[in-house]
Order: C-alpha cells, then structure tokens, then sequence
C-alpha cells in the first residue's frame, strides 16, 4: 500500500474517534429514550419529524428523503409504529398510489413526553461536554462534509 492507501495517524484517530464516537453516542441515546419515553431512537425520528410539520403528517417519500432513510427501512419502522398506535397511514388526496404518514394522537402524546427528557440528555451527554467553539467546529465540519457528499452523489 502506498502512504496515500493508508491512514496516517491523526487521521486513524479523527476517523475511527468519529465512528465509535457515533455508534456509541446512538447507542446511548436510543437506551435513554427507552428508558425516558418508551421511544427508540427510530421512533424519535419519525414522530419529532412528524410534529414539526403544520399538519403532523408528511408523504412517505418526503419523511423517506427528511430521516434519509433507505425506503424498506422506514417500510418496516413504520409498520411497527403503526401497530403501536403511534402513526397512522392515510391515502394522498393529490396521488391515488401515494400515502401520507400522520401523527396519532398517542404518537403526538409520546413525542411531546419525550422531546424534553431528550434535549435535555443531548444537553448533558454532548453539548455540556464541548466548548462553544468546538460546537461552531463541529457545525462546520459537518456542512462541509455534507456538502461534499450532495457534490460527490450528484457527480460533481
């Protein structure tokens, strides 16, 4: 392998420090939430980008494309959510084949339960920890990244 094949070793430590540092933080904040509200992190994503819409409900293409899910992972969380009584399917008025993914009154009892036991562990586990220049770096670093991505899958 030639030196540009490899790692050096700031980069091993950002790289695999960000990986691990990502997985666990998940992993931590899907046990709190369970523990908090019942919710796992999953549901969390789809009820918080539920209520945050005027109507409490989206396409299922538009949360798809929000959570940037792959299509059978949301197919399968949502059919769990719906047995739970947390989100309901509904037909789109605009498109016979398409289907909208609305809030049920328990799904908007549940995520008003949880967002603020959830801000306030984000608060505690991440932005308590970091200074407010490291949260300015992490901002940036992460638009760049995403930038670079959006450049990088359009073929730019």
């Amino acid at each position: 392998m030639t030196e540009s094949e490899q790692l050096n070793e700031r980069e091993r430590r950002a790289w695999y420090g960000f990986l691990t540092m990502q997985e666990d933080l998940r992993r931590h904040m899907n046990r709190q939430l369970l523990r908090d509200s019942g919710l796992s992190l999953a549901d969390f994503a789809v009820l918080s980008s539920l209520s945050l819409q005027p109507e409490g409900s989206l396409r299922v293409f538009e949360l798809r494309e929000l959570l940037r899910w792959e299509k059978t992972r949301l197919t399968h969380q949502l059919s769990r959510m719906i047995a739970r009584g947390l989100v309901e399917r509904r037909p789109c008025a605009e498109d016979s084949r398409g289907n909208h993914v609305a809030l049920t009154e328990e799904g908007r009892e549940a995520i008003d339960k949880a967002v603020p036991l959830h801000v306030n562990h984000v608060r505690r586990v991440f932005l308590d920890v970091i200074s407010p220049r490291q949260l300015d770096a992490l901002a940036a670093l992460s638009e760049a990244v995403l930038e670079n991505l959006a450049e990088d899958e359009s073929g730019g």
